[in-house]
């Protein structure tokens, strides 16, 4: 993909029978890069996908941890149905609870600011906060933390009790700093779908200046489709993931490794 998005079309396509696919040889240039700002508002787009993943990301560890340390660390009747429940949401595929999530989030408050102050409105259409607060909350994150923060000896909170620690401390001074690894997995695992989705803002943005990287794919399939600038799109939106990939992947590895040990 990336080789493919320095050279041009015609050349990509006389590649595609040699091993020179693979190879940056031939027209050589950065002219793709170059035509896919001219040809889309890329660098708006960029900068609404790293926003929101962002904002999911920091927004989704909060909430996810702290439902899973009360389930995990506090005394909650019912927790393990409760956690089963929590769990069995994951079997519910998005496509069947998109449209009426679009209901619903048109049916909400929402708060406007213009030149006579603050305005009332319903509905969070074509708005920043529709692509973020319904993925906040996520079972499998708070799955993963419940169960890292199982691996972590209890006695640590009865220490912390006997200095006076509440809860919130309990959580903010011992769990979470011990949680460095689920910490990393579930901010990998939470920025990817924020930075792939495709469908849900399709659904609810109709402004330019608001749509995500992915939605902007469509844009180079709507009259001449230039693959060198495809290439070069996608390469561009497949950066941050790789980069958040790799300064985490220790972390998000041992993780994985540590999520079902006990004892």
């Amino acid at each position: 993909m990336f080789v493919s998005s320095l050279k041009p079309d015609q050349q990509i396509f006389g590649d595609l029978s040699s091993i020179a696919a693979f190879l940056p040889v031939g027209n050589i240039s950065m002219d793709n890069y170059v035509a896919v700002f001219d040809r889309v508002p890329a660098a708006r787009f960029l900068i609404n996908s790293i926003g929101i993943s962002v904002v999911t990301v920091a927004l989704g560890v909060l909430i996810n941890s702290l439902a899973a340390f009360a389930l995990s660390r506090m005394r909650v009747r019912g927790k393990s149905v409760i956690l089963t429940l929590i769990i069995a949401t994951l079997i519910v595929p998005f496509e069947t609870l998109a449209l009426p999530l679009v209901w619903w989030v048109n049916q909400l408050p929402a708060f406007q600011l213009d030149a006579s102050g603050f305005a009332f409105t319903q509905g969070w259409l074509d708005s920043y906060q529709v692509q973020i607060i319904p993925f906040i909350a996520n079972a499998f994150s708070i799955y993963l933390f419940h169960q890292y923060f199982e691996s972590i000896p209890k006695e640590l909170d009865e220490a912390a009790r006997m200095d006076g620690a509440g809860w919130f401390r309990i959580y903010r001074k011992v769990v979470m700093p011990l949680s460095g690894p689920a910490i990393a997995t579930v901010a990998i695992l939470t920025f990817l779908p924020a930075w792939n989705s495709y469908l849900w803002p399709l659904m609810v943005v109709q402004s330019e200046e608001l749509r995500p990287v992915m939605v902007g794919v469509q844009y180079f399939f709507q009259l001449n489709v230039s693959w060198g600038e495809v290439m070069a799109y996608t390469s561009l939106i497949t950066l941050p993931v790789v980069a958040l990939f790799i300064a985490f992947q220790r972390s998000f590895v041992n993780s994985i490794a540590s999520s079902g040990v006990k004892g």
